[in-house]
C-alpha cells in the first residue's frame, strides 16, 4: 500500500471480500451449514500462509476464484430450494386458512346448540369438507361457500325446535327444499355425487320435525371432546403490502447473547398472514403471525441488522482516519520532544535542589521526632506517676470512708505475718474521736490492740487489716450460738 496505493489490492481480492455479504445471516449454530464456512475460512488461512511464505498473491487469487464459484453453485442450488419452499408454504396456508375458515363457520353456527346426532354426522363428516374445499376455490366470499354457509344455517334452524317450531309453514318450505340444495351444492364443489347414506339421516330427522315430532338432542360440542376454532377469520383480511414489503429480503435478529438467532424474512404467507422465517439458503425456521411480529419489534426482541457496508468503504474511511492520526501524531511527538528536552533540563535543576532540600528537612524530621519521642516519654511516667498517685488516693478515700463507717462492735481482720499463724479477728470496743484512736479487743475481751484513724486507713490501703461487714459479723454471731447450744446438749 505504500509503494502503490489502492492498486496493492486487486479486483478478486476486493470483489471476494464484498461478496461476504452473503453471509450477514450467519450464525455459528453448529450445523451443516455453519461448518462450511468455518471450513473455508480455514482453508483461507493456508492460502494466506502460502502468498507470504511465496512472496505473490497467487495462492490468495486462487482461493478467492474457487469461493466465488463455490457461491455461484451454492447460490444455484438455493434458488431452487427457495422456491420449492415458497411453493409448498403457499400451499399449505391456504390450506390453513381453509380448514381454519370452515371451522370457525361450523363453531359459529353450532355454538350452544343442541341438534339430532344425524345432522351433526353429517356436519363434521360431510359439510365441513365441502366448506373447506369451497373456501381452497374461491374464499369465504365466494358464491360456493356463501350458498354452503346458508345451507348450514338452515340444517341448524330445521333440525332444532327452539328455533323452527316457532314458524311452521316456512319449516315446510325449507324442509323441502333442504336437500335438493345440498344435493346441488355438493355437486357444484365435487365432480362425485353425495352418497345417499349421507342425506338418509338427513330425511329422517326432516321427516320427523314436519311431522311435529321432537328428535332426541345432544350438545354440538361435546364436552369430553374439544373443536378449536376462532371467528378471526371469519373477518380475515390480508396485510396491505406497503406494510410488509419493506421487510421482505431482510435479515432479523431475535434474542440477546448466547441465545441470539438471525432469521432471514423470506415471505408473508398472504392466505394466512404470517411470516416465513428461513435461514438464507431455502432452510424454514418457523412461521410467525404478523401482529406477532409487530409487538416483538416494538418490544426490541426482533430487530434488523444495520444496512450493509462494502468493504472498500471500510477500508477507504479507516485508511483515511489512521492517515490524519498518524500527522496528527507526528506534530504532537515533535512538540512533546521539544517541551520534553526544556523540561528535562528544569527537572534536573529542581531535582538537585529538592534533594538538598530534602537532606535538611530529613535532619530537622529527625530532631523532632526525637524531641517528640523524648516528650512522650516523659509525658508517659508523669502519666503513671499521676495514675499511681490518684489509686493510692482513691484507696485512701475508701479505706477512710470504711473506717469512718465502723462502729463499736464492728469486726476487722489482721492479717498475719507469719504464714502458719491463723488472721486475727479483732472487735472495735472503743473509739475516741478527740485523739482519733480505735481499742480492739479479741472475742474474749483480751488481747487488746490500739489503732490510730491513719494506722487503720494505711492497714487497709496495704491490704494488712480488712473490715469485715454484716454478712461476716452474722456468720459469727451464729458460729457463738451453735457453739452454746451444742455446749448446753453435752
Amino acid at each position: 500500500m505504500n509503494l502503490e496505493g489502492h492498486y496493492a489490492f486487486g479486483n478478486l481480492l476486493l470483489e471476494w471480500l464484498d461478496s461476504f455479504k452473503e453471509w450477514r445471516g450467519w450464525s455459528n449454530s453448529g450445523g451443516r451449514s455453519s461448518k462450511v464456512l468455518l471450513d473455508q475460512l480455514d482453508a483461507l488461512v493456508g492460502a494466506v500462509s502460502a502468498a507470504f511464505e511465496s512472496g505473490t498473491t497467487e495462492a490468495v487469487d486462487t482461493f478467492c476464484e474457487q469461493w466465488q464459484d463455490d457461491s455461484a453453485r451454492r447460490n444455484a442450488q438455493t434458488g431452487m430450494l427457495r422456491e420449492r419452499l415458497l411453493a409448498t408454504e403457499q400451499g399449505a396456508a391456504r390450506q390453513r386458512r381453509a380448514d381454519q375458515t370452515s371451522r370457525a363457520l361450523i363453531g359459529r353456527a353450532l355454538q350452544g346448540r343442541k341438534l339430532p346426532q344425524p345432522i351433526l354426522y353429517f356436519i363434521f363428516d360431510h359439510w365441513q369438507g365441502l366448506l373447506k374445499q369451497a373456501v381452497w376455490d374461491a374464499g369465504i366470499n365466494g358464491e360456493t361457500c356463501r350458498h354452503g354457509s346458508k345451507l348450514l344455517e338452515w340444517l341448524v334452524w330445521v333440525s332444532d325446535p327452539s328455533l323452527s317450531d316457532k314458524d311452521r309453514d316456512r319449516l315446510y318450505h325449507v324442509g323441502e327444499q333442504l336437500g335438493d340444495r345440498l344435493t346441488d351444492v355438493w355437486n357444484r364443489v365435487f365432480d362425485y355425487p353425495l352418497t345417499p347414506n349421507a342425506l338418509a339421516g338427513i330425511g329422517t330427522v326432516l321427516m320427523s320435525r314436519l311431522r311435529g315430532d321432537t328428535p332426541e338432542l345432544v350438545d354440538a360440542f361435546s364436552k369430553t371432546e374439544s373443536y378449536p376454532w376462532s371467528s378471526v377469520w371469519l373477518g380475515f383480511e390480508t396485510i396491505p403490502a406497503v406494510d410488509f414489503q419493506p421487510c421482505e429480503g431482510r435479515w432479523f435478529v431475535k434474542g440477546e447473547g448466547a441465545d441470539e438467532q438471525r432469521r432471514y424474512f423470506f415471505a408473508l404467507l398472504e392466505d394466512t398472514n404470517e411470516i416465513l422465517w428461513t435461514n438464507g439458503a431455502g432452510v424454514k425456521l418457523g412461521l410467525q403471525p404478523w401482529p406477532e411480529f409487530c409487538q416483538a419489534q416494538t418490544a426490541g426482541t426482533i430487530r434488523p441488522l444495520p444496512a450493509l457496508k462494502l468493504f472498500g468503504e471500510v477500508l477507504e474511511e479507516t485508511a483515511s482516519v489512521l492517515a490524519a492520526a498518524w500527522e496528527k501524531q507526528r506534530k504532537q511527538r515533535e512538540k512533546a520532544a521539544a517541551e520534553a528536552k526544556a523540561r528535562a533540563e528544569a527537572l534536573r535543576k529542581e531535582k538537585e535542589a529538592a534533594e538538598h532540600l530534602r537532606r535538611k528537612q530529613e535532619a530537622a524530621r529527625k530532631a523532632e521526632l526525637e524531641r517528640q519521642r523524648q516528650e512522650l516519654e516523659s509525658q508517659r511516667l508523669a502519666d503513671e506517676k499521676a495514675e499511681q498517685e490518684r489509686l493510692y488516693n482513691e484507696k485512701i478515700r475508701l479505706a477512710q470512708g470504711q473506717v469512718d463507717e465502723i462502729s463499736l462492735g464492728g469486726w476487722i481482720v489482721v492479717k498475719s505475718q507469719q504464714p502458719e499463724t491463723e488472721d486475727t479477728r479483732l472487735k472495735l470496743a472503743v473509739r475516741t474521736n478527740a485523739s482519733r484512736k480505735l481499742i480492739f479487743v479479741d472475742r474474749l475481751g483480751l488481747n487488746r490492740k490500739e489503732y490510730l484513724e491513719e494506722e487503720l486507713v494505711l492497714g487497709l490501703v496495704e491490704e494488712r487489716i480488712r473490715i469485715l461487714g454484716g454478712a461476716a459479723e452474722f456468720d459469727d454471731t451464729l458460729s457463738r450460738v451453735v457453739g452454746r447450744i451444742r455446749v448446753g446438749r453435752n
